[in-house]
């Protein structure tokens, strides 16, 4: 008895774990369990259902249709449920087969189940006549009124996200660009677009499914009454007795499959009216219809009006002291929010006690910002972004260019009016010192003459372009067309400005960039390339020696955006030699592609340059002091020499070339970039070791040192 027991306790206990497991599983593997739905759908429009199937088909019908009205409830953008379309059209299949089935069983048996029972005799009273007029009416709400607004707002919508299209994925790309948002956001951005102008295309077909189900009720109850009626009268039963049944049972299946079905058509016209908010419907519609306690306290008056004639008092009154309490009640939390609200006020603006004054809370104001842009009161329009300033925008794309081009991350640009500045000054500072400044007119535009101007202006306020020192002028923008046809190169205030902080970005990068910023690169390159980086930090070098290597290119306006190949050339030579210089040209060396392709004419992939007279590169090579980067020169070969310098420079850009460049031995490379960095900054030196193979080099001119003027 006792090993009875047992094994029955065992059976009963794993059954419901069996049928849990069951479920888990079936939850695991949800595309095969939607084919097997679809599969047994198809089966229950060709074979007879029993009634205790049927009856459970009816309530997962039901039950399905409340979840999916909650969950349009709960949503708070379509996109959350953006498989309602498709699930619309699962449902519709899945109602129209309980209608099949159900009507098989009333016609070939007389019979169909508790459920339909329940409807025809508890829902609609027995009264086949009631149950009709409750139908239709359930019918003509769906069909004329739901189902009709819901395929049209689905067709505007539709509409009005297609012709949106272009515009939405023209902001993301310019986000994208200004450095708003990251790669990865802007592709789920195009993403969640396309998506949405899908969900509304499928809804707009989607609701022609509920149409048909609709049109299919009325022809299935009609065929349902016939066929009974037809039925019961072979059988040799009474005529009234068979019309009563079969209608009854009828009404009653009509009933159980348009409930449902309202309730989903009613989710569909949600879906497509709903707009975007981060709130459920229901907070979304206390929010707004209880914002303002005016119209609850009228339309609590207006009820009360009800009552002369001949409403009944009690819930008249109840519905009025609900609106009207509801209004004062508003009223009083207004009240309380603003005696609060005045009190925080009075708070913040009470003199703090001195003990607050600690040398912790002074040390926010040590912080200084390493990079500002300070302007005058008259140049406010152009970083006010309401009033169509653009400057923020700017700045935050020239960041991205930077790091594009140089490979380093530049701080914010913090940005301040100064009363000090005149109205139409700017200024830019590096860690607090101003390094650049210039003048601009918001409500002008600049001319840059690039040398093909055929009809000169002559009516504007001379000036010179900041960032380079090139001549201009400042023309009122309704002369914008005409510069243009004349040949000028027209720039916008707020480029002006941008271009220019961009330059001093470029000219002072070897100042910007810190151990901190140098530490950022390194870890971004540990994530992919590890070996190099734990094989030369702390080995090999500290952060700081990278930095300083970093600083050297920077200085000379070379890219650090190859890291890898930056550290995997100190990797190899660091334990060589510790003079950063050194190993500086060494990487300069390894990045020869880049600084070389750098500099070459893009239209005639030429690289022109200017050289040295052997005889000159000789006396040079010769006064190159061991172990340092610099010449032994007596001032006055000194002087000389960076005067035939500097006249080969001038002839150069004479001839058009925008980028005067110096090729000399590996030796001499950055002796020279010592010796002219202040006199010639703009001057480029090379080494022959940093041309690539197979470029077609073209000198323009060869410095001797003895050139006259």
């Amino acid at each position: 008895m006792a090993v009875t027991t047992g094994v029955q306790s065992q059976g009963t206990g794993g059954a419901p774990s069996g049928i849990m497991g069951f479920f888990a599983k079936a939850a695991q593997q949800t595309d095969i369990a939607m084919a097997l739905a679809l599969i047994g759908m198809i089966a229950m429009l060709i074979l007879p259902l029993p009634e205790a199937l049927l009856d459970l088909g009816l309530v997962l019908n039901l039950a399905g249709a409340v979840l999916i009205l909650l969950t349009s409830l709960y949503t708070t953008e379509p996109l959350q449920f953006s498989v309602f379309p498709a699930l619309l059209l699962v449902t519709t299949l899945f109602r129209l087969a309980l209608e099949v089935s159900a009507m098989k069983l009333i016609i070939g048996t007389g019979s169909a189940g508790h459920v339909i029972k329940t409807f025809g005799e508890v829902v609609i009273g027995g009264n086949y006549v009631v149950g009709i007029i409750v139908f239709l009416l359930l019918v003509v709400v769906q069909f004329v009124v739901i189902t009709a607004g819901a395929g049209r707002v689905a067709e505007v919508a539709a509409r009005f996200t297609l012709d949106a299209m272009p515009g939405k994925q023209m902001a993301i790309d310019a986000d994208l660009n200004a450095g708003v948002i990251t790669q990865d956001q802007a592709r789920d951005r195009r993403k969640a677009v396309g998506q949405e102008a899908d969900f509304y295309g499928a809804m707009d077909g989607a609701n022609k499914f509920v149409r048909g189900d609709a049109i299919a009720a009325i022809v299935i109850i009609v065929l349902n009454i016939i066929g009974g009626f037809a039925m019961g009268l072979s059988k040799g039963e009474d005529v009234v007795q068979v019309l009563q049944k079969y209608t009854i049972l009828t009404v009653g299946e009509g009933l159980v499959a348009q409930i449902p079905a309202l309730l989903i058509s009613t989710s569909a016209g949600l879906m497509v009216t709903r707009a975007a908010s981060d709130t459920a419907m229901g907070g979304d519609i206390a929010r707004q219809l209880f914002t303002s306690p005016r119209p609850l306290i009228i339309a609590g008056c207006l009820v009360l009006l009800f009552i002369p004639f001949g409403f009944p008092a009690p819930q008249t009154l109840l519905v009025a002291g609900i609106l009207g309490g509801t209004g004062f009640m508003l009223i009083a939390n207004e009240k309380k929010a603003v005696a609060v609200a005045h009190e925080n006020a009075i708070a913040a603006a009470a003199p703090k006690p001195l003990a607050a004054t600690t040398p912790q809370s002074l040390l926010p104001l040590l912080n200084v910002d390493v990079l500002e842009l300070n302007f005058g009161y008259g140049l406010l329009g152009l970083v006010d972004q309401a009033a169509g300033g653009d400057l923020l925008d700017r700045i935050t794309m020239i960041r991205q260019k930077t790091a594009l081009e140089l490979g380093l991350v530049i701080p914010t640009v913090r940005i301040r009016d100064d009363l000090h500045l005149r109205s139409n000054d700017y200024t830019i500072k590096l860690k607090g010192a101003s390094v650049a400044s210039g003048t601009v007119h918001p409500s002008s535009i600049m001319l840059i003459d690039p040398g093909v101007v055929i009809d000169p202006i002559v009516d504007g306020i001379p000036t010179r372009e900041p960032a380079f020192g090139v001549p201009a002028q400042w023309v009122p923008k309704a002369m914008r067309d005409r510069a243009e046809m004349a040949g000028y190169t027209v720039v916008d205030p707020s480029s002006v400005i941008t271009t220019h902080l961009a330059e001093v970005i470029k000219s002072y990068a070897a100042e910007i960039i810190t151990r901190q910023d140098s530490q950022a690169l390194i870890e971004h390159i540990r994530q992919a390339n590890s070996a190099v980086v734990e094989e030369l930090i702390p080995a090999l070098m500290s952060v700081g020696e990278v930095q300083k290597v970093l600083q050297h290119l920077l200085r000379e306006r070379i890219s650090i955006r190859d890291m890898v190949t930056i550290l995997e050339t100190l990797a190899d030579n660091a334990s060589k030699t510790k003079d950063m210089d050194m190993l500086g040209e060494w990487v300069r060396a390894a990045l020869a592609r880049s600084i070389c392709r750098q500099y070459v004419d893009e239209s005639s992939g030429t690289l022109h340059a200017l050289t040295l007279d052997p005889q000159l590169e000789q006396t040079l090579m010769e006064a190159v002091v061991p172990g340092s980067p610099a010449l032994s020169l007596e001032p006055s070969v000194a002087r000389e020499f960076l005067r035939s310098l500097g006249q080969h420079v001038e002839r150069m850009a004479a001839l058009g070339y925008q980028q005067p460049l110096l090729i000399c031995m590996a030796a001499l490379r950055l002796p020279l970039r010592r010796l002219t960095e202040r006199s010639l900054p703009q001057l480029v030196i090379l080494s022959y070791h940093e041309i690539v193979p197979n470029t077609d080099v073209r000198a323009v001119g060869s410095v001797t040192g003895t050139e006259h003027a």
